[in-house]
This record gives C-alpha cells, sequence and structure tokens, in this order.
C-alpha cells in the first residue's frame, strides 16, 4: 500500500498527487491520498477524488510519498511516528533539504514503489519538560526542539551529562538533529552537519556575548537546558516547529538520542553536497 500526502496548499487542485494517484494505480499499486494541514480548510481538497487519514493505513504502508515541502514532511513525520514507512518527498516547498524529489522527477516514484531506493536512516531526538521534578510532558523531533523567548532577552544555561557547558542571555537555543542542521539552526549559525550522521547540536540564538559557538556532540549524550530568572518574563519550547509549551522559571529541558529513527527514501539523483550547494547560494 502506497500513500500520497500532499500539502494541498502547495500542491495546488492536488494537481501533482492526482499524477501519481494515476500512475502508481495504473501500475498495480494499492495508493491511498492522505491530505496534510486539510483540516485547517477542508474545502480546499477537491470533491473528485477519495481521501483518508494516515492513521487507517498504519503499518500498512510501505512508502509514504510526500507532496509538499520540509514542513509537510515533519507533519507526516509525527502521524507515523513509531512505523518504520519510508518517506519520499517531492519538492514543492522553498529549500526542501529533507526532499529526494523536484517535481519534474515525479516518475521515480514508480522506481521507490518497487522497492528500487536507498534508505537514508535519521536520527531523532526524545524531548521531556520537566518542572519541579515531574515531568510535564514528552515529544520528540526529527529537525529540533528550541527554546525561545517572546521577545524577550532570557537566561538559559546548558549542561551535558550533568556538567554546564554554556550558560547566556539571549533569545534562546536550539538542539538540534543533523537532519535540522539545515534549518533553523543553520540560520543561527550552526554547522551544518551530514544528514545520516549521529549528533546533538546545540546553537544558541542572537546569545548577549562577545563569544557563543555551537557545540556538536556525541549522541550519546544527554543536554538539560534551565530556563532561569524569567521572573515575568515569557519563553516557550517548540518541538519541530509544533509550540508545545509555555516556559516558567527553573523549568528543564531535557534532551536525548531517541531509540526511533526516520527513514528518507533515497533515489540517488544528488548528494548532500550537491544539495546543499544548488540551495544554499
Amino acid at each position: 500500500m502506497i500513500a500520497i500526502c500532499p500539502n494541498p496548499f502547495r500542491d495546488n487542485e492536488l494537481s501533482l498527487t492526482k499524477e501519481l494517484y494515476t500512475m502508481l494505480g495504473a501500475s498495480g499499486f494499492e495508493t491511498w491520498i492522505c491530505p496534510v494541514f486539510a483540516d485547517e480548510e477542508p474545502d480546499i481538497l477537491p470533491s473528485d477524488l477519495r481521501y483518508h487519514a494516515l492513521s487507517e493505513i498504519g503499518g500498512n504502508c510501505k512508502l509514504a510519498v510526500v507532496v509538499g515541502g520540509d514542513g509537510t514532511i515533519l507533519a507526516v513525520v509525527r502521524a507515523l511516528h513509531g512505523l518504520s514507512v519510508p518517506l519520499l518527498g517531492i519538492n514543492l516547498g522553498t529549500k526542501g533539504f529533507m526532499t529526494a524529489l523536484e517535481p519534474e522527477n515525479s516518475q521515480y516514484v514508480l522506481q521507490a514503489a518497487r522497492g528500487d531506493m536507498g534508505i537514508s536512516r535519521r536520527m531523532m531526538l526524545d524531548v521531556e519538560l520537566r518542572r519541579n521534578g515531574k515531568t510535564l510532558l514528552t515529544d520528540y523531533a526529527l529537525n529540533d526542539a528550541v527554546i525561545h523567548g517572546y521577545g524577550e532577552c532570557i537566561l538559559l544555561t546548558a549542561s551535558c551529562s550533568g556538567k554546564i557547558m554554556t550558560s547566556f542571555s539571549g533569545d534562546g537555543i536550539i538542539l538540534s538533529t543533523p537532519t535540522g542542521s539545515t534549518g533553523y539552526s543553520m540560520s543561527a549559525g550552526g554547522p551544518i552537519v551530514e544528514p545520516d550522521a549521529a549528533n546533538i547540536i546545540l546553537s544558541p540564538i542572537c546569545a548577549h556575548r562577545m563569544v557563543s559557538r555551537s557545540f556538536v556532540l556525541d549522541p550519546q549524550r544527554t543536554v538539560v537546558v534551565k530556563a532561569e530568572k524569567l521572573h515575568g518574563r515569557r519563553a516557550y519550547l517548540s518541538v519541530d516547529g509544533n509550540s508545545i509549551a509555555d516556559l516558567v522559571n527553573g523549568d528543564e529541558i531535557v534532551v536525548r538520542r531517541s531509540q526511533h529513527e526516520t527513514l528518507m527514501a533515497d533515489m540517488g539523483l544528488k548528494t548532500f553536497y550537491e544539495m546543499a550547494f544548488e540551495k544554499l547560494i
């Protein structure tokens, strides 16, 4: 079973989705259309198609074809969390670092459906919010966990395996995977890391210090970021772009490597270096 997961705000009238659905069906593949973000404006979906929720497919899905940008892929990752389903992205977004194909290469979807593809295993992060020694919530990230002030300078202290790494006032801090290194982390001055690598990347955001650098850590490390001296200043935790929780003084965000991975289909058209060069010039 193949799932096509379009972002209807990117794929106008689902034109590319319809082409893929027809192509896969003609080749004998059972194919379901599972829109992403459609609940925001359900009227945006063409009425001539039948739609399903990704939750209906579960572990029966052998490939998820994501039609959109990196944000669409992140949404599909959340919907399929814990399932070993390869994702093949077709870029209709802006940068599209996580997508393997451009629309003009969509014929490769059929090759992937037949199992003729490489698999890139992407490390994920487990994220935990602790308050007064109690766990308030847990989440997971393919890209990053971000602690950020609401337009105000906040004091953050980051520790690695019980030892203080850095402490500064600034806009916030990013804890990223290698996959997320080309996103917000890079914009904040963080390093670009090969997506198949295994590291935890810590990048300060606009630190109020003369010297402030990113850290690239061993994946077995546990990082704890403490929000200090908020005292009326507001801050929040966001995981893969989702605003998860407002923070209070003394909250701790614990980040470690997850036992789960995201499987990304690789059609071998371009190396990561070629893609980075093209998209970042």
